[in-house]
């Protein structure tokens, strides 16, 4: 099993602060989070930058600690609902990434990105239906599709957009080493 540094705990720990504040400065603002899907960009991010191990991880605490924290989102269903999706894109995105090692970066960001992105939702329409379910409440179909991507559409762009910009940005400002291993 390879070590894991420091640094990358210290970043998935940012990471995982920035996941819980950012949907309070959503939300203080009148913005949705279902909308806008603010806690998603830093783990996914981490996923990218730590690794799909501290982005998994990352992606269990982040959603958790938030509700406990602030009650945004509502422990049960959506957060643990949540901790699923996140979990799938971080973990998708970190193992992507490195085996598309000897792509172009960004074309390996965006294969990484849109794959994690996708099967993310999948998990959490399955996760949604099974949760639902339990609460006796029915989780259709047309529910999955408006709440996976006719309400979350402009999160979904944003996450296309800004994820690979910061990812360049920290790359450039020197803030990460490139892991292309």
């Amino acid at each position: 099993m390879k070590k894991i540094r420091v640094r990358d705990l210290v970043l998935t720990a940012l990471f995982v602060a920035i996941g819980v504040l950012l949907p309070i400065v959503f939300h203080s603002i009148n913005i949705l989070g279902i909308v806008f899907l603010p806690m998603h960009i830093p783990v996914i991010l981490c996923g990218f930058i730590c690794g799909p191990l501290l982005g998994g991880v990352a992606a269990i605490i982040t959603p958790l600690l938030s509700s406990v924290i602030t009650g945004m989102p509502v422990i049960y269903p959506v957060a643990v609902a949540m901790v699923f999706e996140l979990t799938s894109y971080a973990v998708v995105a970190g193992v992507l990434f490195r085996l598309l090692k000897k792509l172009k970066l960004i074309l390996a960001l965006y294969i990484s990105l849109v794959s994690a992105m996708l099967l993310g939702r999948a998990v959490l329409g399955a996760v949604s239906y099974i949760l639902y379910g339990v609460l006796g409440d029915g989780y259709t179909f047309t529910a999955f599709i408006t709440s996976a991507f006719i309400t979350a559409w402009p999160g979904i762009i944003i996450q296309l957009v800004i994820i690979p910009w910061l990812y360049f940005f920290l790359k450039k400002a020197k803030l990460i080493n490139e892991y292309r291993g």
